[in-house]
C-alpha cells in the first residue's frame, strides 16, 4: 500500500456518514432537522440518546481506525509519526465534507478528531474527555463542552508529550480548527441562543458519552497491542 492510497483510505472511512445514515434509517433527513448538522449531538436531540451514542461511537472509530491500523502496511511507518497524523486529518476533513454525500457540509469533526487523538495521545485525551464532560455536565452546552476541550487539549498534550512532539502541533492545528467550526454555536451563545440540554438530559447524555468514549479507548488499546500508532 503506497501512502496515497492510505490516504484515500483514512478519507473514505472519515466520510462515511453515520449521522446522515441514523436519520434515513429513521426516515428523517437530519441536515433539515435540529441544527442541520450530521454529528452526533444532532442525532441526540432528534433521535434520542441511544441512536446518538452509536453515531458517536462510530464517528470516534472513524478517526482512531485509520490512525492505529493504515500504518502497519507501510514499512518503516513506525518511525514517522507524521503518517499516522496524515491518515486521522485525512478522515477529520472526510467526516467534515464527506464523499459519499457529494463533499457536501457533514459533521463538525469533534468526536472524529477525538478518536484520532485517542490513537495518538490516549492518556491525555481522557482527560480532555473529563474536560469535556464536566463543562458539558455544568452548563447543558455541548459546543461549550467541546470549545473546553479544545482549548485544553494542546496544554495536555505538551505536558505528556513535550513541545517538539509532532502530536502537540497537531493538538494546535485541530483546537483552533474545532474553534473555527463552533464559530456559529459561539455567536449563539454570545446571544444566549445557543440550545441547552436539560438537567436530566445533561447527566444522560455525559454519562452516555463518558461511557462511549471508554468503549472507544479499549477498543482503541487494543488496535494498538503489538504496536502501532501511539
Amino acid at each position: 500500500m503506497t501512502v496515497f492510497l492510505g490516504l484515500l483510505i483514512a478519507y473514505a472511512v472519515g466520510s462515511i456518514p453515520a449521522a446522515y445514515l441514523a436519520g434515513k434509517a429513521a426516515g428523517v433527513d437530519l441536515r433539515a432537522q435540529g441544527s442541520g448538522n450530521l454529528g452526533a449531538t444532532n442525532v441526540v436531540r432528534v433521535l434520542g440518546l441511544r441512536t446518538g451514542l452509536v453515531v458517536f461511537a462510530v464517528d470516534l472509530a472513524k478517526g482512531a481506525a485509520p490512525v492505529a491500523l493504515l500504518p502497519r502496511f507501510l514499512p518503516g511507518a513506525a518511525a514517522n509519526p507524521w503518517l499516522a497524523i496524515a491518515y486521522g486529518a485525512a478522515a477529520i476533513i472526510g467526516h467534515t465534507r464527506p464523499l459519499w454525500l457529494g463533499f457536501r457540509k457533514g459533521g463538525k469533526g469533534v468526536a472524529t478528531a477525538c478518536g484520532v487523538f485517542l490513537a495518538l495521545a490516549p492518556a491525555p485525551t481522557l482527560v480532555v474527555v473529563a474536560v469535556f464532560a464536566a463543562a458539558f455536565g455544568a452548563t447543558g452546552y455541548v459546543s461549550l463542552g467541546s470549545l473546553a476541550a479544545a482549548a485544553t487539549l494542546p496544554a495536555l498534550v505538551w505536558a505528556a508529550r513535550g513541545a517538539r512532539a509532532p502530536v502537540f502541533a497537531v493538538s494546535v492545528v485541530i483546537a483552533a480548527f474545532v474553534f473555527w467550526t463552533h464559530r456559529p454555536n459561539m455567536a449563539r451563545l454570545s446571544k444566549g441562543e445557543e440550545h441547552r440540554f436539560s438537567r436530566m438530559g445533561d447527566l444522560g447524555v455525559a454519562t452516555g458519552l463518558l461511557l462511549g468514549a471508554a468503549v472507544a479507548a479499549l477498543g482503541v488499546a487494543w488496535l494498538l497491542v503489538g504496536g502501532g500508532a501511539g
